[in-house]
């Protein structure tokens, strides 16, 4: 992991130096305040009024830089296009073609502009994150309120771009005009997806995604996907991620996915039934159903470490052991044994693999579209989730071929057997791959490029705020960054490798969201896994009812987090939002008790519901602030996605 500070100073702009937000001045300042408070010479309230002038005049002067040069790439898009209207009443190849690499030039300053705002926005929200573990106060809170929804916001500026848009839609407005194609008269505005895009249109909208803080859907399920974002990669990390990325490989990590969590689901609805003629109890299904996340525990540690040397081995391993698993728990009624069903489950949580799924996306997809993969790993679960139930409820039929039955509560693991027969043909014809030899290099230069390397970042926005020693200990296993006046320990750098060190990278605000995670997913798998047994008990519903219903509680995953991340979100903090969904899944939990002698279908569906949903919500808001405060030492390595799920389960 490269530090922080020597990612800035690889992206500063030595020409604009001066205009940055001055981090070496913002922590002497907050020095001086922790002494002043310390001895009693300063009270906090003018501490909180000093610092927020210093930090209005930093942005200012960084907004003002900015609105200069937006003003001279305006001017530079008017004398342009001038030229192009002149060029409109007589047409020049040769002229056409250099009015198009004048518009690509301001296209290219736009984008280191963007840069220049990217980097201001991040250490902004860095020093006030550090300020407000320093004094434990909620400075942030009130800073960005107070400024952000001010008519005459400079902060807007930084953290919103305003006005980069309109620069941004004239290039690329007379960019597409330009082109080669005389015929249309379309333009942009006129139809919004032609399939015309010029390559540095591409990269100015991924540098505002990177710039745009705003919450929104698709942000959100990156997060629940608990993948970390890196904010600011090193120009070697995106080119290694760009040579290691193939789409058909990606989209095969993403049919694992889905294809694991309908193997999850897909014996819920019959569970009970197959443990019954077995001769155990019917809610033994319990046991059946949750043999295989508690392997899965295991698994998920030796898969991400394999995936340290390769994807595809393990991938074809997970494929065969679950293959094997299946045909067990299919099998087992034949042979009568309920403990070649619970082998065969075990075996299937053995062959989880969404560990190096995981690693896949965050390790080998390139930055740019990390976040639409990691909402794609979320959307494959979730419908997977839901398409389990359904097709089990499908699978209603009654014949042998030789000795082997194929009823109800053996076409599962047949059907799932076939699944993942394909799944391996398809695995081997059409997977690359990735090179592990440009992650390796990349890790040699990170290593090479010694401490000393951060004593030339003392100017401008460099260096952390330096806090007392066990402050400054946990910023560099939060955030990898270290003082620029002392060695940097290598392991703060590097990846954890080891169940220790992930560990003690784990802060007690982390360990309380991990058990919230815990009881989330508890509450969860109860009202999945004793679903059969408890309808069939009290309303006698068929296998059929219990898998629609199954279904539809999966359906509403994404639909719940469409309105949680674009809307819910925006409108409360996500500890408001954290509270409210553990009342509710307490709530739903209390309605699910039978508190009088009837108990009826609109009680258990409701409560049902509850339960699921607020699950939803809670868990889609837990892992968004998790991925924030989790070590950034955690986002690459082994324990990148191990030691996550050694910790959350599923």
């Amino acid at each position: 992991m490269v530090a922080f500070g020597k990612k800035l100073k690889e992206r500063q702009i030595q020409e604009w130096q001066g205009y940055y937000i001055n981090y070496k001045l913002m922590k002497k300042k907050v020095r001086q305040y922790a002494q002043q408070i310390e001895v009693g010479t300063q009270d906090r309230r003018h501490v909180l009024k000093d610092f927020s002038r210093m930090l209005d005049n930093q942005i200012e002067k960084t907004v003002l830089f900015l609105s200069e040069q937006q003003g001279l790439l305006a001017s530079r898009i008017a004398k342009l296009n001038e030229q192009q209207e002149a060029l409109e009443q007589q047409p020049d190849i040769s002229q056409i073609t250099q009015l198009r690499e004048a518009y690509r030039a301001i296209g290219q300053d736009l984008l280191k502009l963007l840069y220049f705002v990217e980097i201001n926005s991040i250490g902004l929200r860095k020093i006030l994150k550090k300020f407000d573990k320093r004094f434990g106060y909620r400075f942030t809170d009130y800073y960005v309120k107070t400024r952000a929804n001010h008519p005459y916001s400079l902060l807007q500026q930084v953290l919103k771009h305003v006005g980069l848009g309109a620069v941004i839609g004239a290039i690329s407005r007379n960019l597409h005009e330009l082109q080669e194609h005389q015929g249309s008269y379309l333009s942009i505005y006129d139809e919004p997806a032609l399939p015309f895009q010029d390559p540095v249109v591409d990269s100015l909208k991924a540098a505002v995604d990177r710039v745009t803080h705003s919450t929104n859907f698709l942000n959100f399920l990156a997060q629940h996907a608990l993948i970390m974002q890196e904010e600011l990669p090193t120009t070697t990390e995106e080119r290694a991620d760009d040579q290691r990325y193939h789409f058909m490989s990606l989209v095969l990590n993403l049919l694992n996915t889905f294809l694991y969590m309908v193997n999850t689901y897909i014996i819920v609805p019959t569970a009970d039934d197959y443990s019954a003629m077995l001769g155990a109890p019917a809610t033994v299904c319990g046991v059946v159903i949750g043999a295989m996340a508690v392997a899965q525990v295991f698994s998920s540690v030796y898969f991400s470490a394999w995936s340290n040397k390769s994807y595809f081995r393990p991938l074809v391993f997970s494929s065969i052991v679950l293959l094997v698993g299946n045909s067990m728990y299919a099998m087992a009624l034949d042979y009568k044994s309920i403990t070649l069903l619970l082998v065969g489950r075990l075996f299937c949580g053995f062959g989880s693999a969404r560990a190096v799924n995981r690693r896949y996306i965050s390790d080998c997809v390139p930055l740019r579209i990390r976040m639409q993969a990691s909402a794609g790993f979320v959307s494959a679960s979730a419908l997977g989730m839901a398409c389990g139930p359904a097709l089990a409820g499908l699978l209603q039929t009654n014949f042998k071929i030789y000795k082997f039955t194929f009823n109800q509560v053996t076409l599962p693991g047949w059907v799932m057997t076939l699944g993942w027969l394909i799944y391996l043909i398809l695995l081997w014809i059409t997977f690359r791959e990735p090179s592990h030899e440009t992650e390796e290099n990349n890790v040699m230069q990170e290593s090479n490029a010694g401490p000393w390397e951060n004593d030339a970042l003392e100017k401008g926005l460099k260096q952390p705020l330096l806090l007392s020693s066990e402050g400054k200990q946990e910023d560099e296993n939060a955030d990898g960054e270290c003082d620029g006046s002392e060695e940097a320990p290598e392991e703060s750098r590097q990846p954890a490798n080891s169940i220790t060190s992930a560990y003690r990278l784990l802060t007690p605000s982390v360990k309380v969201q991990l058990l919230i995670y815990f009881m989330l997913k508890y509450a969860m798998e109860i009202l999945l896994s004793e679903s059969s047994v408890i309808t069939s008990y009290y309303f006698g519903w068929s296998t059929s009812t219990v898998a629609i219903f199954l279904a539809c509680l999966g359906l509403t995953v994404l639909p719940v987090n469409i309105v949680v991340g674009s809307y819910i979100s925006n409108m409360f903090e996500d500890r408001q939002i954290l509270l409210a969904s553990e009342v509710m899944v307490c709530i739903g939990v209390i309605l699910s008790f039978k508190f009088v002698n009837a108990y009826t279908v609109p009680q258990y569906v409701c409560s049902g519901l509850i339960v699921f949903v607020s699950a939803e919500v809670l868990e889609g808001v837990n892992l968004s602030l998790l991925s924030r405060v989790m070590s950034s030492r955690l986002s690459r390595g082994t324990y990148n996605v191990g030691y996550s799920q050694l910790k959350l389960g599923r």
